[in-house]
This record gives C-alpha cells, sequence and structure tokens, in this order.
C-alpha cells in the first residue's frame, strides 16, 4: 500500500468446521476492497441486518452452488464415462453454430 492509502477490515465471525480430535469452531477475518465493503455497508444500513450475517448467508449460499455445480459436472463426467453420453466436439458445434446463424440473416435479408 501507498501512504495515503487506507486499509478496511471486517471482523467476521464464521463458523468454520477444522477437523482434528473434535470438530472445533473458529474466526476469520475477511478483508474487502473498499467499494466492495461500501456496498456492503449499504446493504447492510437497507436491510438492517448485520454486516456479519450478510457474509455468512452469502458465503452459505456459494458454497451450496459449488457443491451443486461439483455434483452435477461428477455426473455428467460419468456419463461420458459410461458411455450413456457422447462428447461433443467443441469446434464442430461453434461452426454449426455460425452455419444457422448465417443461414438466419440470410433468411431475414431476402424478406
Amino acid at each position: 500500500m501507498t501512504g495515503r492509502e487506507t486499509s478496511s477490515v471486517i471482523r467476521l465471525t464464521i463458523a468454520l468446521t477444522v477437523r482434528l480430535t473434535a470438530l472445533r469452531l473458529t474466526d476469520m477475518e475477511v478483508h474487502f476492497k473498499p467499494g466492495t465493503e461500501s456496498r456492503l455497508h449499504e446493504l447492510a444500513s437497507q436491510s438492517g441486518r448485520p454486516t456479519d450475517d450478510l457474509v455468512e448467508d452469502a458465503m452459505a449460499a456459494y458454497l451450496v452452488e459449488v457443491a451443486e455445480v461439483r455434483t452435477l459436472l461428477d455426473s455428467r463426467y460419468d456419463d461420458i464415462k459410461s458411455g450413456r453420453e457422447k462428447p461433443v466436439d467443441g469446434e464442430a458445434f461453434f461452426e454449426s453454430l455460425r452455419q444457422r446463424e448465417d443461414d438466419l440473416i440470410k433468411q431475414r435479408s431476402s424478406k
């Protein structure tokens, strides 16, 4: 950082499980860019909810979404590997897409 820039830290308590002999909850410190922090505070002000809660909800939703995408990708990979689905040649697909677009443009211009 240069001399006049300031760093802002929001202290958040997010439950993380760490596998040792027992589950343990730990705190996490999250650093935001000033613009992101400003938007977070604005949303907290508008919603009346603490910033900690907003970040917790956003992270929880993100992690659920990542897990769903991972499950979908694993499933599609298994389908391809087992032969239930055939992979698509990317170049051939985009060439057919370009051709359909060209055909649509020709149809519209001839009207």
